[in-house]
């Protein structure tokens, strides 16, 4: 195994001093930083760490094949998606070999909904690394929007609004409180398996919490046309006495 380790940075939602003194120390100091980023974007997690890199860093910018342009269903979503993340390891594992730590950048924590665990997946059983965990978009997000979440033994659910109408609304009926993730073209879905399962009126959208242009409105406020990528729907808890 080599003596240099991978370091998993977990950046937070956007705010850049919403970023951990842990993920910063390491990102100053890391010979080789990693991350992820849309075609034609700078991408979200080099943009929160601008200004922050150690100087002469090499950057490793791994461009995504598609994000949306393919459902996960499609056969080659997992066929490609894989081949990708494939030829980051090796990138990655050629610095590893060479004694170099990198830091692999990844907005929110890197262990819920991150594309930074499928290079640990792949990694971390021939060199050492360590995770670094962030604050979550979902956190923050209900943080701006000044909603408690959960209430004594209330249950919250986290869910993909890329699930089919009766999942998520089976989903949504056995929780108390609920995050609705992946928002983009299947926001009238959302608002309509809500108003089913009469959460509706208690939902709120949240649009780049934490980052420039954010905007927090209730759900029954908000247009029903698609939302972009960095949004989601929140559901408060039980609003009595405990």
């Amino acid at each position: 195994m080599s003596a240099a380790k991978l370091f998993v940075l977990g950046l937070g939602p956007g705010d850049p001093e919403l970023m951990t003194v842990k993920a910063a120390r390491i990102l100053a100091a890391a010979p080789v930083v990693a991350f992820f980023a849309k075609r034609g974007r700078a991408g979200h997690a080099r943009r929160i760490v601008d200004g922050q890199l150690r100087e002469g860093a090499e950057e490793l910018r791994f461009e995504y094949p598609f994000t949306t342009e393919l459902s996960v269903e499609n056969p080659r979503y997992l066929a490609e998606m894989g081949d990708f993340y494939d030829g980051c390891a090796v990138q990655l594992a050629a610095r590893l070999q060479a004694g170099q730590d990198i830091a692999l950048l990844c907005e929110g924590d890197p262990f819920l909904y991150g594309s930074a665990m499928y290079l640990f997946d792949r990694l971390s059983a021939d060199y050492a690394a360590d995770v670094v965990p962030g604050v979550t978009g979902m956190s923050g997000c209900w943080s701006r929007a000044g909603l408690p979440m959960t209430h004594g033994d209330d249950v919250l659910s986290i869910l993909p609004a890329t699930l089919d109408e009766a999942r998520l609304l089976e989903r949504l009926k056995s929780c108390d409180a609920a995050v609705v993730m992946k928002v983009g073209r299947h926001l009238p879905k959302i608002s309509r398996v809500l108003r089913e399962a009469g959460m509706f009126e208690r939902a709120f959208y949240v649009e780049r919490g934490t980052m420039e242009g954010e905007f927090i409105t209730r759900l029954s406020a908000r247009e029903d046309g698609p939302a972009p990528y960095f949004s989601m729907v929140l559901v408060p808890g039980r609003r009595g006495a405990r």
